[in-house]
């Protein structure tokens, strides 16, 4: 279920919150230490800008591998395990950062002492929190199955692939797995920083999650992954014919007619090439068409200050107010509000 706000605080009563964070050769280091810095930042690094008493952050953090080598994650980065799965670490709060995983790269086979101390963990009560790829590691526990979750917006394919029985979600940043809320997964590749501030929101205060918020300028996604994501993937599947027909879609998408024209290239009965391109691709033809026409229709509100009546014409929409309701469906945003949230980034280079 998609998390729409902070959900009730659960301190334990020592006022001490153990936190393991896992990590190994594939973990992304930002994710990481980004997470280490900003819990133990929490109680101290506002008291200290503002000149009020501080106090020792409420969370003990430690980093726990498969192993108690070093080694280096992604980009090379260090990393000093604190423990090993080996010593059975206790914690309330388990986290699994992002991995540097491609989109069809699952993690079947490595780390099977990592994955069953993982679902023990769990069993014994621990929480368990995930950013972006790390939701891939959990499910490969098993603890996601039949249960509610998201991870960034590009792994989509892989779970419907490869973790059917996790009930996926692109769309939000923040998942709950079940109504306990001992399982969250959260989105895109920063979705750290909102997994933080719900972190330090349920385990120490909504207060201080703000404060946090505010000295390292971490922003809530409430408008969650639709307005990033890209509509149209190239799907790994091996059907040449499907192949050709998002090619010539790509090229094609203006087109009134452009459904009836590609289905008659196949000479294949309507129906079964319906079924077929849904198949490999795991989209409808006219879904898929029409996420090729919001791209088009996206790239074009981005790079210029076209009227949206002529982008819609450009995109394939006669009726413009059509386009807007489809555009709003699809991305979360309507086409104004998406033109001034990423036009900005075009000319982010520019001099003022």
């Amino acid at each position: 279920m998609p998390l729409t706000g902070y959900t009730v605080t659960t301190k334990p009563a020592n006022g001490s919150v153990k936190v393991l964070i896992v990590a190994v050769p594939e973990t992304a280091g930002s994710a990481l230490y980004g997470m280490v810095d900003v819990l133990l930042a929490v109680g101290n690094i506002w008291q200290t800008l503002v000149r009020a008493e501080s106090e020792q952050s409420p969370f003990q953090v430690r980093i726990v591998s498969p192993g108690r080598e070093a080694f280096n994650c992604g980009n090379r980065i260090p990393v000093m395990p604190d423990c090993s799965v080996a010593d059975n670490p206790g914690a309330d709060v388990l986290i699994l950062p992002e991995l540097w995983l491609g989109p069809d790269e699952d993690i079947r086979g490595r780390y099977p002492e990592l994955m069953e101390w993982i679902r023990h963990a769990y069993h014994a009560g621990t929480s368990i929190y995930t950013a972006c790829s790390g939701a891939v590691m959990l499910a490969e526990t098993g603890l996601l199955d039949g249960c509610d979750a998201t991870s960034h917006w590009g792994y989509q394919d892989l779970f419907r692939q490869r973790y059917p029985k996790v009930r996926f979600h692109p769309e939000p940043n923040l998942v709950f797995a079940d109504a306990t809320g001992r399982i969250v997964t959260a989105g895109g590749t920063t979705s750290w920083h909102d997994l933080a501030i719900h972190i330090i929101s349920r385990h120490c205060s909504p207060g201080e999650a703000l404060r946090i918020a505010k000295v390292y300028l971490l922003k809530w996604h409430g408008e969650g992954q639709l307005p990033y994501a890209t509509l149209v993937r190239r799907t790994s599947h091996a059907d040449s014919v499907v192949r050709s027909c998002e090619e010539w879609l790509g090229g094609h998408f203006r087109d009134s007619d452009a459904i009836k024209r590609v289905v008659d290239m196949t000479g294949i009965p309507e129906r079964t090439f319906k079924r077929r391109f849904k198949a490999a691709t795991g989209a409808t033809l006219i879904d898929y068409l029409q996420n090729v026409r919001i791209e088009k229709a996206k790239r074009l509100l981005e790079s210029g200050n076209r009227p949206v009546d002529e982008i819609s014409v450009a995109a394939g929409y006669e009726d413009a107010s059509f386009f807007r309701r489809l555009f709003k469906r699809r991305t979360g945003l309507t086409p104004g509000q998406y033109r001034r949230m990423f036009q900005p980034v075009l000319g982010i280079s520019d001099p003022p």
